[in-house]
Formats: C-alpha cells, structure tokens, sequence
C-alpha cells in the first residue's frame, strides 16, 4: 500500500514541480499518399531529430479541391511530435522529398500534456533556433 501511496506522491510532486510553456512543443500533420511514403518519412524525421515521435494513422479519407476539381483520396495521415522551433526545418525536409506537388504540412502548439513526455521530447528533438 505505500509504495502505491509513494508512486502516487511521485507523480503528482513530478506534475507540480515541472513546468511547462505553452507552445514550445507542436504536433504536425502530414498526408501521405501510401504507407510506404508514410513509414518512410516517419523514419527519416525521427532519425534526423526533427521529431521525438511519429505516429502512422492509416486509411484516412480526403476530399478537397485540387486544380477545379473536387478530389476524394485515400491517405495516410502522420502526427508528428517536435519542438515549435522544428516546424520549418521540418517542413522544409517534407516539401524536399514528398512526392505531392504541394504537402501538407500544418501544425497546431501543444498547450498543456504529460510532463514527463514533453521532457523527453525535448530531450530527442534538439532546440533549433528561429
């Protein structure tokens, strides 16, 4: 019981002592064509550290406006977790090897999370500068 008690104050002295600024970190969106195109950006980003983690959601359903057409496309999306700072470095990798003649790259700040999961994406993606 008290080592469940002392996990518990870990915890919550962990939460209460880490602090967090808004918007340091962002998570990304990226549409793939395939799981191949997919699966290979993921690797690459993560190995060039310019995120901590991607995560691979297959069989998403496009449908947008392309060239005056309405277009309906399967896809898969990539969420990607990194430094705010990393967007356009990021960005600027998956515009040079996306095979899309315009890819979607957006990004949204990450406001509040885990504070031991935000540490260790700070801890994998280093800081680049503006």
């Amino acid at each position: 019981m008290f080592s469940g008690l002392r996990s518990v104050g870990l915890r919550l002295f962990s939460m209460a002592t880490e602090t967090y600024v808004s918007g340091t970190h962002s998570a990304a969106f990226i549409t793939c064509p395939n799981m191949k195109v997919a699966k290979e950006i993921a690797r690459d980003v993560v190995q060039k550290k310019l995120a901590a983690c991607v995560n691979i959601i297959p069989q998403i359903t496009s449908v947008y406006e392309w060239k005056g057409n309405i277009e309906e496309d399967d896809e898969v999306l990539l969420m990607i977790k990194t430094r705010s700072t990393t967007v356009g470095v990021l960005a600027e990798y998956v515009r040079s090897v996306h095979p899309y003649e315009v890819a979607e790259v957006i990004s949204l700040p990450i406001d509040q999370g885990n504070p031991p999961y935000l540490k260790w994406l700070s801890e994998m993606v280093p800081e680049k500068k503006p």
